[in-house]
């Protein structure tokens, strides 16, 4: 199975990073550095498949990749 994409990117609001998933919705954490808010998005994926699973509630396959890796047309 692949894995989820993650998003990350600095937020002048929060004063920090924010890491998402757009695969799984409303899934994001935030960090002082890019590395912190993958390590807690990474807490957050998981919490949010355990609570999914324990709730009998479809869990999305990894489908979204940014532009740069989907193929151009021929």
């Amino acid at each position: 199975m692949k894995d989820y994409h993650f998003n990350v990117f600095y937020s002048d609001e929060d004063g920090g990073y924010i890491a998402d998933i757009l695969d799984l919705e409303c899934c994001s954490a935030f960090g002082e550095t890019p590395l912190a808010a993958l390590q807690e998005v990474e807490t957050a994926k998981k919490a949010w498949l355990a609570a999914a699973r324990a709730a009998h509630k479809p869990v999305p396959k990894p489908r979204y990749r940014p532009a740069i890796y989907q193929l151009a047309p021929a």
